[in-house]
């Protein structure tokens, strides 16, 4: 899986979402944008980014709102708040609902680009592979290769198929426990860093689509099995090259 940092950009204005993803794709970063939090909970379904760029001015629900939302929710995700406002109270109301950072339009991307990272150093998200033990390597299984570092997985007659992020974390967590049983609420904390809210159906959703990537049949799966009562299981041997 890619070790660039993932991040979200959420902005009603569209030339600011291009141009902030634009300038972090340009610095070594992945970067998505939202129109808005309906979006940003959509993309948050299925995806786990390292750092939340969250404008507070939006029609509808705004940043302010968002973060603390997310936070009650109790997401870890680190946000770093953009408003036109420049005002201490506003960056004092930002930083209470729990946001890590705050920075006021017009900003200088050098200056932004420089937070996010100050951010992801102090939350332990800096740039660096995910997954201890499969960092830098090759796993197989079933008959399956997934290359950790490239986020990809090829099958025994060589089509290679890649893995969004969340997919490849999920994967990731299987692959270090094999034939053991986790629970829906284990592997959102391992993948996401968060708690399972009331019919959250987040974990159910991302192994339903790392499914359809990995199993012969998606209908009988054979690799991760679905355990009553108890979460999902791994039921294959892992072999791990470097």
């Amino acid at each position: 899986m890619p070790s660039r940092p993932y991040i979200l950009v959420v902005d009603d204005h569209a030339e600011i979402r291009r141009s902030v993803a634009s300038y972090l794709e340009k610095n070594g970063m992945k970067a998505t944008g939202a129109s808005n939090t309906k979006e940003m909970d959509e993309f948050l379904v299925s995806e786990a980014p390292d750092l939340i760029v969250l404008d507070i001015m939006m029609p509808g629900e705004d940043g302010l709102a968002a973060c603390a939302r997310l936070r009650k929710e109790q997401r870890t995700t680190p946000i770093l708040m953009l408003t036109a406002l420049g005002e201490d109270n506003d960056r004092i109301q930002g930083l209470d609902t729990g946001a890590d950072d705050y920075l006021a339009k017009p900003f200088n991307p050098r200056e932004l680009l420089a937070r996010i990272n100050a951010i992801l150093r102090r939350t332990g998200n800096e740039p660096a592979p995910h997954g201890g033990n499969l960092a830098g390597k090759r796993a197989h299984f079933a008959g399956i290769t997934f290359d950790h570092d490239t986020g990809r997985v090829i099958a025994e007659d060589g089509v290679s198929t890649a893995l969004t992020t969340a997919e490849a974390k999920l994967l990731t967590v299987f692959l270090e426990r094999p034939r053991e049983v986790i629970s829906r609420d284990g592997l959102l904390e391992l993948t996401a860093g968060r708690v399972a809210g009331p019919l959250d159906r987040t974990i159910d959703n991302q192994v339903s689509r790392l499914r359809r990537k990995i199993e012969p049949d998606v209908l009988r799966p054979r690799i991760i099995s679905t355990v009553r009562n108890g979460g999902y299981c791994m039921n294959c041997d892992v072999e791990l090259e470097s």
